[in-house]
């Protein structure tokens, strides 16, 4: 199971670091992807960490979104700055097992 937290409202041009924990199992042996949904709009993809720590971003928010693991806390960061009103949207991390998502936290950025 995942949870995330740290998603908050915040002004344009502000940061938000997201987490996504992992109970019962071990983080670090699963891709994890980031997804977020804007209201009315449909889920998109936002970032991916591989179990190599490689990363890859969405075009959207490459530059200004970062994605991290510690191990130690089996947990999963999304630094995110330069906040813009269409970031927008419930966040969602999951795994590369379909088995392992969590239910998401919202963001917004106010204009």
């Amino acid at each position: 199971q995942l949870v995330e937290s740290g998603g908050g409202s915040v002004q344009a041009g502000g940061s938000l670091r997201l987490s996504c924990t992992a109970s019962r199992i071990t983080l670090s042996r699963y891709a994890v992807y980031w997804y977020r949904q804007p209201p009315g709009r449909r889920r998109e993809y936002v970032a991916t960490i591989t179990h190599m720590n490689n990363t890859m971003y969405a075009d959207s928010v490459k530059g200004r979104f970062t994605v991290s693991r510690d191990n130690t806390k089996n947990t999963v960061y999304l630094q995110m700055n330069s906040l813009e009103p269409d970031d927008t949207g419930v966040y969602s991390c999951s795994t590369n097992d379909p088995r392992y998502r969590g239910q998401g936290t919202q963001v917004t950025v106010n204009s």
